[in-house]
């Protein structure tokens, strides 16, 4: 067998918290028969409200999904709850079982740890196929919103965003869709929000335009293009591999009801690199790899296709960790914020860029500042907790990290001597 998945990576599957939460109610053995798996393949028979069981087979290779039930959602909870069960690793999924008859797509019975070269490219196309149908869906749905003009968009009722959204899901489109959901409460949210929402209906546009000309973009583009589209990556295509001393400046976390999420920013002492890594788990579980702010990881990083700052994995097990010394690449606003402009430039997808900063004085007020010392100030984001940075700081200029969003600093670890101390 394959390396079993965790629940948080299947869960991160789940187009909806709702899609979650039916997963794990239906993840258990006793409604479900003919339970089982291969390197690649995982199947199973739920009993639903029909007649007849839903027949539910997963592809791990991909991951794809099929199942005989007519929800719209995708993945659906049968095909999430045959992931759970599986990836529990209690006996109920037979494994190096030889599939039924029934499950599609077969799997390839004398060695199933080779996929099908011709069955894989039949499922590119069909993906590619359902994504195109889906993009030009989408086109037109902006075509009418803009036709419409931004005044009419805030009027739109919350069902309006997450239809678009929905469809953009049945066209495994999610990253779009999560942008679009969330677009839709800044509207409402945001005091800014028609240059936002302006700026957001642009970067659409060009996903939209990018999709159809991939097969001229360069590798780093097209990797760019997948992350906002939401086609995650196998781990297996991550193969662009280097070795330094990783310094950990940054931890920023998120939680919602069904998934905690971790970002981990960390910066090569060799290559001068800045790489994120990503981390989950479920929900009131701990995170499988904790990453200590401030100290040093010594070892390697396998980096996702795409442009600067990239997605990274550390690879291996074993890690040598020693502590740091604060902030290695601090420099004035000046100079961060040129470098931010190149990376956008390379990708305008981008949501954060990182930000680190030498010698920030902390001016509060309505907004509040952080100024450097040629009197350069960035805007902190409204959720900051400026009285916390002042009191860290004393008032004194402090090298401060953080993630340059939507033209905010929201400040994740500041330098007090010669430690990071997380905000």
């Amino acid at each position: 067998m394959g390396a079993r998945w965790t629940v948080a990576r299947v869960l991160a599957l789940a187009p909806d918290a709702g899609a979650a939460r039916a997963a794990r109610g239906l993840a258990n053995p006793r409604t479900w028969s003919d339970l089982g798996s291969t390197s690649s393949l995982v199947w199973g028979k739920c009993q639903g409200s029909a007649r007849s069981p839903y027949q539910v087979t997963v592809d791990l290779t991909e991951p794809s999904f099929r199942c005989t039930c007519p929800s719209r959602k995708f993945p659906c909870k049968h095909g999430l709850a045959l992931l759970l069960m599986w990836a529990a690793g209690d006996g109920s999924v037979a494994e190096d079982a030889g599939p039924a008859d029934w499950v599609a797509p077969a799997a390839p019975r004398k060695d199933p740890a080779k996929p099908d070269p011709e069955a894989q490219a039949r499922r590119l196309a069909e993906r590619e196929s359902l994504m195109s149908a889906g993009i030009d869906d989408f086109e037109l749905w902006l075509h009418d919103l803009v036709r419409q003009g931004l005044a009419t968009a805030r009027r739109q009722p919350p069902g309006f965003w997450d239809t678009a959204a929905a469809r953009l899901v049945d066209a495994q489109l999610p990253g779009l869709a999560d942008r679009v959901r969330a677009a839709g409460a800044e509207v409402h949210a945001r005091a800014d929000w028609a240059p936002h929402l302006l700026g957001e209906l642009g970067r659409w546009y060009l996903a939209v335009r990018a999709w159809r000309r991939r097969a001229e973009l360069d590798e780093a583009a097209l990797g760019d293009l997948r992350t906002v589209l939401g086609w995650a990556r196998r781990r297996d295509e991550i193969g662009d591999r280097v070795t330094d001393r990783w310094w950990v400046v940054g931890l920023s976390q998120e939680e919602d009801e069904r998934l905690l999420s971790q970002r981990t920013w960390l910066y090569g002492e060799r290559t001068g690199e800045t790489v994120v890594l990503l981390d989950f788990a479920a929900a009131g579980q701990a995170l499988k790899v904790a990453h200590v702010l401030g100290s040093v990881v010594d070892g390697e990083i396998a980096r996702y296709p795409g442009g600067s700052p990239r997605r990274a994995l550390l690879t291996g097990d074993e890690h040598k960790v020693t502590p740091g010394s604060g902030l290695p690449h601090a420099t004035d606003v000046r100079t961060a914020l040129a470098q931010a402009a190149g990376w956008l430039a390379g990708n305008p997808w981008l949501r954060r860029v990182p930000l680190a900063l030498a010698g920030m004085t902390v001016v509060p007020g309505e907004p509040p500042l952080l100024v450097d010392a040629d009197g350069t100030a960035l805007t902190l984001a409204p959720d900051t907790d400026v009285w916390q940075l002042l009191a860290l700081s004393g008032g004194h200029p402090v090298p401060v990290f953080g993630e340059w969003i939507d033209e905010r600093l929201h400040p994740l670890s500041v330098q007090v001597e010669d430690r990071l101390v997380a905000l």
